[in-house]
């Protein structure tokens, strides 16, 4: 078969699609090789390796999640931007497992630096924070502990962590009253 239409935009998408149907680890040149109908090496065409295609899926997802977190919380401040940025994420890291666990992987600085949506999602985060009066150092603590929040929360969720009966998301609700809280009354 030819080469099924291959661009390294359609290459990555892929990948991400499959990341999320199979898990971001689990993604290889091989398997997305017989998702298009292809032998391995067309797809080295559009990406350099593993490393490469897994960093293009990382980047989908941090322009996935700006998409979803930046409009979320414009116009608003304090606990309703709190809100919206929290289930925004949320939500994303449930609907989009594979993608969510690429945002999460170590990339090289230099790919982060020049990334418009990674500076976007930054961006709303310290906004967010400045709404509660917070400056550095202590908004890169905040971001610290809210990504630590959120990401703990969603893996726990997403593995099936949370055994007990009562309903994630009023748990969820009261975690983001306490991540309030502790942003109002953050120790100087």
């Amino acid at each position: 078969m030819a080469r099924a239409g291959l661009t390294t935009d359609r290459v990555a998408t892929a990948a991400a699609d499959l990341a999320d149907r199979i898990g971001f680890d689990k993604v290889t040149i091989s398997a997305l090789a017989r998702g298009f109908g292809v032998k391995d090496a067309s797809l080295y065409s559009h990406v350099r390796n593993l490393q490469d295609l897994r960093n293009k899926v990382a980047m989908i997802a941090a322009r996935d999640m700006a998409e979803r977190i930046v409009p979320a919380v414009a116009g608003r401040a304090g606990k309703d931007a709190l809100v919206a940025f929290a289930h925004a994420y949320r939500d994303y890291a449930l609907a989009h497992p594979g993608r969510y666990a690429a945002g999460q992987s170590q990339l090289p600085p230099e790919l982060v630096a020049e990334s418009q949506a990674h500076q976007r999602v930054f961006e709303a985060c310290y906004a967010l924070l400045r709404g509660y009066g917070l400056s550095e150092p202590d908004m890169t603590d905040a971001v610290r502990v809210l990504r630590s929040a959120f990401h703990g929360f969603v893996s726990l969720e997403a593995s099936g962590g949370f055994g007990h009966p009562r309903d994630v998301g009023a748990s969820w609700e009261r975690a983001i009253d306490a991540l309030h809280s502790m942003l109002e009354h953050w120790p100087s």
